[in-house]
């Protein structure tokens, strides 16, 4: 697909919102980083992660319980993304390059791949919202997200199994599709900088990954306990993922925009574009946004990713006003819940 711009030539909006947001950080003298507030949550999450792990292969308790540890892991291992991971992508986790280095590289411990990550989400994800074609987290097989998708005979009944799909979407990412794409790139004449150090940094840590998610389990507890418990924490971990991103971009009223046919560009400027495209959820349950690292606030997330979600709070008043002024529509729903409602409403109504 050819390159798709912006109507980017006078931005108004973005401009008077950016103007809002830098004086809130300039006049409360801020970084915009996460400082020690996200460090400390950090070490709460990988600590309380590390501990669940050693009960479950070192002192492993009963079935029942050891199933509930399972789920609890998964979902520590996604709340592990959501706040390190995701802020050192995006360089908002520390002042400190190295640090925000160290926590991007927090996807590796989880079996992923921060090289192929930022690709697809910094530049593809970010840019191209719900662009089809741009952007990949809406392109998701045996799923028809949107309107212009073809519609196939399955579809009808996806609204039923999305459950299913959403379940083992991360066990497929780390052993199947991150493969997929390293031997992909080893074939293409263009590499984007896929060098024999990224190439050892993925071998690496995707055998330290087998080795310590299945390799020391099935020592430990047997075969069939360590791949059941493993499923199961891969079960957890990709429903939570795909739930969070879902909630945010594929629910009623958010839009699918298309650009036009002859220019090739999106008539709007980027930062409405990124408005229109995505929507918040439970944005007054502090609980919430602290689990999910703030990403309950998608749409701060999205017009300012390089600011640690510890703002957003504050952040979304001046959206909200900004919006308002403008006469741009501005989606939230209440609760997790009633985004989930929605989203499942908008898979049922692209099921026919």
């Amino acid at each position: 697909m050819n390159k798709i711009t912006f109507k980017n030539n006078n931005p108004v909006f973005h401009k008077a919102l950016k103007e809002k947001v830098n004086a809130y950080f300039r006049n409360n003298r801020l970084p915009v980083s996460g400082g020690w507030q996200l460090l400390l949550k950090a070490c709460l999450l990988c600590i309380s992660a590390i501990t669940i792990y050693i009960t479950l292969v070192f002192f492993t308790p009963n079935a029942l319980l050891s199933v509930l540890l399972c789920a609890l892991l998964g979902c520590n291992l996604a709340f592990i993304g959501f706040n390190i991971m995701h802020e050192g992508g995006h360089g908002s986790f520390s002042r400190f390059k190295w640090l925000n280095e160290a926590s991007a590289y927090a996807l590796n411990a989880l079996g992923g791949t921060i090289y192929f990550w930022k690709q697809r989400h910094n530049v593809e994800h970010h840019t191209y919202t719900n662009i089809e074609g741009l952007d990949h987290d809406i392109d998701i097989r045996f799923m028809r997200m949107h309107k212009e998708q073809a519609s196939k005979k399955y579809h009808r009944f996806q609204h039923i199994y999305w459950v299913a799909l959403y379940g083992i979407s991360y066990v497929v990412w780390v052993l199947f599709q991150d493969f997929e794409k390293y031997f992909r790139l080893k074939k293409v004449d263009d590499q984007r900088k896929f060098d024999s150090k990224q190439q050892w940094i993925f071998w690496i840590t995707k055998i330290l990954y087998i080795t310590v998610y299945l390799i020391i389990p099935i020592i430990t507890v047997g075969f069939l306990k360590a791949i059941a418990g493993y499923l199961i924490v891969g079960i957890a971990c990709g429903f939570s993922i795909s739930m969070v991103f879902q909630l945010a971009h594929v629910v009623e009223g958010t839009q699918f925009p298309e650009p036009d046919k002859e220019s090739n560009k999106i008539q709007k400027e980027w930062a409405v574009h990124q408005i229109n495209t995505t929507a918040n959820f439970s944005t007054k349950s502090r609980l919430v946004s602290w689990f999910l690292g703030g990403l309950n606030f998608q749409v701060e997330h999205h017009l300012f990713p390089g600011i640690s979600h510890i703002h957003y709070r504050q952040i979304n008043r001046l959206v909200k006003e900004t919006c308002k002024e403008f006469g741009i529509t501005y989606l939230e729903h209440k609760s997790m819940l009633r985004a989930f409602v929605s989203h499942v409403i908008h898979l049922k109504k692209l099921s026919t």
